[in-house]
């Protein structure tokens, strides 16, 4: 008998109507298949297919080869295993859960508490065991649900990490543990001869091809938002060096909004379907890949970019990979995946007459009627579908969490749409005895500075502040937060009231945040006039905007570093209390008054609608210092050229030895950090210029001793709960060895970041 490959057509999903490859030695060659429909050529199923709940039931549950879904089974519990030692966190994770410390966390839910750190390590063990048994197809859906446990666990536990990725991680690991994922390639299928090769039904792919589709698609549509066709999301992006090959033929505006935003938006877009047809396939795999490689340089997403790639070839037809290895060579085959076509049936499936046996098979199957995992396997994906459709547009049942955002964040695949500043920070603290005002370091008893954005997380970091500053004796404290943001390049301005008690506050996910600051999106226009006032500075010369509503003042302190810094009135009126001198000035749009530094002043909006400012500031203690390297700089060059002829005096002598093994040894401070400077840049001049074989070594060097203190660490902890700690001494023998740096030290950079720039980049 001829064996067919079965259509891998989809509610969503790719076309796989090809013909079936003839086995049949005795087959006529001039034999011609019947014409198809035309719609089951390109979808993979018919109309028929979707008329009855049978017959639905029937094409969800269509055999379909195991080999494609195997694959990716083992390419994502490979990239889990990994990203579970960095993004999740694995590597820091003493650093991050620190026993009995007064720290500030936001769970979820209230009522989670992260364990004891060594059992935390336990935790984190079990999700890596889950992610390898996954990559293995070991115990397959123990090791799912060992993954996904512990992984739900430790997302909700941490609110300050969520992100679309990290979310997408947990459907995907949710579905998997539904799935057959353990038919091709894996342990189980060695254990256990009856499911090795084994057909799985549609559905298992129809799931995750919706899954792809619906993150690109709704991705897509999320950034048809204004700011993002109008190229103010990601700006910053397009000073990156990987979009340097477009800048030779485009000015570095048009980068930013024909390729940066524009392209972003019609990838996203068209990505799900492109993937989706045979025709375009080929074109899309190649533009997403290189997509995914740029996000993967551009932005710290640990995995996500390579799970993005492995999912692209779920789109093929679902035998790609028997394809793939019958390409390798012979004495390789034995430790390759099967290449064989002979699928065996399975009870997961349903079989149609088309489907009957092949000379394969010792038995022939036969259609019969649906058993109850058949109904749970269409009915899952109808219902799972249709949830990923509704989530991303659930805002109005989860309204509190609304923060100029589109909802709760993490599940709306709203991915770059929005990139913020902070510009000022203010927690002021009010003992409810004394009466006592003072003032908090931000970000004080917590390791995150994500909370400045979200009013739940907010709430949360004022609750637990109230709870800690007792042992500071400050009782009863209220707590009032003057946080000021810009989202996508517009006006400097507050994001919550910061007249309200966020202590006593009343907050719901279900209600309206009610001293959350509307975005003054009235005054976007503003942001053409911002790149022309910027366009008119000298390079020493920075601007802050600011908007604020009426009633409301922004105290704030000019540092003795800026020493030439004025307040210019754009729309609106103001009033300027300089607080030493006890002096009020009033101005109108258009004025401008000079405030000292090294002191506070005070600016209220007395206008009936918001106010909008500017500060205008010259860094006068960095331009003397760029002053003083310039001239440093042209020394040490007249120097080396031979061109100096006067001896220099002692304090510069140490610009003649700038080797890279010698300590900078010099008595003149600007001489000493201009010399730091110099070489810190140098050694980034080095690194960006290396090779590949060097850049590689240093990353794997990176990589290794990452996950090495990770899993030093891990046996550490396990040793802990198995025999109790060790002595004092041998412990801190133990962490020292586990902290071991390699041979290059990667910190020489984050001390150079500030001071090249764009740190990001």
């Amino acid at each position: 008998m001829e064996t067919q490959e079965a259509v891998a057509g989809a509610l969503i999903g790719s076309n796989e109507g090809k013909p079936a490859a003839k086995l049949d030695s005795g087959a006529s060659e001039n034999e011609k298949p019947p014409c198809q429909n035309r719609m089951k050529q390109i979808f993979g199923f018919t109309t028929e297919d979707l008329r009855s709940w049978q017959s639905l039931v029937t094409l969800l549950n269509r055999p379909m080869d195991p080999a494609s879904l195997g694959i990716f089974r083992f390419l994502f519990g490979l990239l889990m295993a990994i990203d579970i030692t960095q993004e999740r966190g694995l590597s820091h994770l003493d650093w991050k859960y620190l026993d009995g410390a007064p720290v500030c966390r936001f769970p979820l839910f209230n009522f989670l508490h992260p364990l004891p750190l060594d059992w935390m390590y336990f935790a984190y063990l079990v999700m890596f065991v889950g992610a390898v048994g996954i990559m293995l197809g070991c115990f397959y859906r123990l090791s799912c649900l060992m993954f996904l446990s512990t992984y739900w666990y430790i997302f909700f536990l941490d609110k300050t990490t969520w992100n679309n990725h990290s979310y997408l991680y947990g459907l995907i690991g949710f579905q998997l543990t539904l799935m057959d994922g353990n038919r091709y390639w894996s342990i189980d299928g060695l254990r256990k001869p009856q499911i090795r090769n084994a057909h799985v039904p549609l559905w298992n792919y129809t799931v995750l091809r919706s899954q792809i589709f619906i993150v690109y698609f709704i991705a897509g549509i999320k950034k048809l938002d204004a700011d993002w066709v109008e190229g103010y999301s990601m700006s910053y992006l397009a000073h990156h060096w990987l979009f340097d090959p477009f800048k030779l033929i485009l000015p570095v505006e048009l980068v930013n909004l024909v390729v940066v935003h524009g392209g972003g938006l019609i990838l996203d877009l068209t990505a799900g379907y492109l993937l989706f047809f045979d025709v375009t396939r080929p074109y899309a795999v190649v533009f997403v890949s290189y997509f995914h490689c740029m996000n993967s340089q551009l932005f710290s997403i640990g995995m996500f970019p390579y799970t993005m790639l492995a999912t692209s070839p779920l789109f093929c037809y679902t035998d790609w990979p028997r394809r793939l290895f019958t390409c390798f060579p012979e004495f390789l085959k034995p430790v390759l995946p099967l290449t064989s076509l002979d699928i065996k049936s399975s009870a997961s499936c349903v079989y149609g007459e088309e489907q009957r046996g092949t000379e394969r098979q010792e038995t022939s199957p036969v259609k019969k009627p649906f058993k109850l995992r058949h109904k749970l396997g269409a009915f899952f994906t109808i219902v799972y579908i249709m949830e990923q459709l509704f989530m991303p547009y659930s805002h109005f049942i989860t309204q509190g969490y609304n923060n100029w955002t589109n909802g709760l964040y993490g599940y709306s695949w709203d991915m770059m749409v929005h990139s913020r500043t902070h510009q000022h920070v203010k927690i002021t603290y009010k003992d409810g005895k004394t009466g006592e005002i003072g003032y908090l370091n931000p970000g004080v008893f917590t390791q995150s500075r994500r909370w400045k954005d979200h009013g739940d997380m907010l709430k949360q970091y004022s609750t637990c502040l109230s709870q800690l500053l007792p042992r500071y004796n400050i009782t009863d404290a209220e707590i009032y937060f003057d946080i000021w943001v810009s989202i996508n390049d517009r006006f400097q301005q507050r994001i919550f009231d910061p007249r309200v008690d966020i202590v006593k506050a009343d907050w719901s996910p279900f209600r309206p945040n009610p001293w959350l600051m509307p975005l003054l999106v009235d005054l976007s226009p503003w942001r053409t006039k911002f790149q022309e006032i910027e366009g008119t500075l000298d390079n020493q010369t920075e601007i802050v905007f600011i908007a604020d509503f009426p009633g409301l003042n922004l105290e704030n302190f000019v540092s003795e570093d800026l020493g030439n810094t004025s307040i210019q009135v754009l729309q609106g009126q103001v009033n300027v209390e300089i607080v030493e001198e006890k002096k009020n000035y009033t101005l109108k749009t258009g004025e401008q008054r000079q405030v000292p530094a090294g002191a506070y002043h005070k600016v209220y909006t007395v206008s009936d609608g918001p106010s909008c400012y500017m500060y205008i500031y010259v860094n006068t203690t960095e331009a003397a210092l760029q002053e003083n390297f310039t001239k440093l700089l042209d020394i040490q060059e007249r120097v080396r050229n031979g061109k100096e002829t006067e001896p220099l005096p002692p304090e510069l002598q140490p610009l003649l030895a700038l080797d890279e093994g010698s300590e900078v040894n010099a008595t003149d401070p600007v001489v000493r950090l201009f010399l730091k400077r110099q070489r810190r840049m140098n050694e980034v001049k080095k690194r960006r210029e290396a090779g590949v074989r060097e850049r590689f070594d240093r990353f794997v060097t990176k990589k290794y001793y990452t996950i090495r203190r990770g899993f030093l660490m891990t046996a550490i902890a396990m040793r802990n709960l198995a025999v109790g700690l060790p002595p004092v001494e041998q412990l801190t023998r133990e962490v020292a060895y586990a902290n071991m740096k390699g041979p290059q030290n990667d910190n020489q950079d984050e001390a150079l970041k500030d001071e090249v720039g764009h740190s990001e980049l």
